[in-house]
């Protein structure tokens, strides 16, 4: 080790340092000397940006003006949320991430106390499998929690929410008529 770090070959001189500069090369158009500015564009053909052949749509403003105008107001009364709504939505979400959360650390004090005083010696394959589960059902929290929500407003919606559960996940999966 102490041959390579105190050699005299100037490559691995530590003493001095580097004289030779780095060129970093810019890339140039064949037909102007201007550097050439590369800009990424997503190629991604989401619903309603693209048609079914992959080609761009293009419509022309004017005439679309008033059919634009009345889609954006039937599109704005339909996705708006009460507030009353988002709030159940809001402590559903937490109520099925916190619990089933909260259940999976509170396993694993119980299962490191039971440990470390020596009541029972704790399989490996025991707080793995249930940690796996308690956590599972926490990042599925979110989808349950919003999916058990009544969107209406004036409707009283269940403990559970199973019934509402059915009916969004088969509003969610209807196809858009065009």
């Amino acid at each position: 080790m102490k041959t390579l770090i105190f050699s005299s070959n100037p490559i691995l001189n530590l003493s001095e340092p580097p004289t030779r500069k780095l060129k970093i090369p810019t890339f140039q158009s064949t037909t102007t000397n201007t550097v050439v500015n590369h800009k990424f564009k997503p190629h991604a053909n989401a619903k309603g940006f693209s048609a079914s052949d992959g080609s761009i749509k293009t419509t022309s403003k004017k005439a679309n003006d008033n059919d634009d105008d009345n889609k954006k107001k039937k599109n704005d009364e339909d996705d708006e949320i009460p507030q009353e709504v988002y709030n159940r939505m809001i402590v559903r979400i937490l109520v099925s991430v916190g619990l089933p959360m909260g259940l999976g650390l509170a396993f694993l004090q119980i299962f490191g106390v039971l440990k470390e005083k020596q009541i029972w010696d704790v399989p490996l394959w025991l707080p793995f499998t249930t940690s796996l589960f308690t956590f599972g059902a926490s990042a599925l929290g979110i989808a349950y929690g919003s999916l058990s929500t009544s969107f209406d407003a004036e409707r009283k919606e269940s403990l559970l929410g199973f019934e509402e559960v059915q009916r969004n996940w088969v509003e969610m999966w209807k196809e858009e008529d065009k």
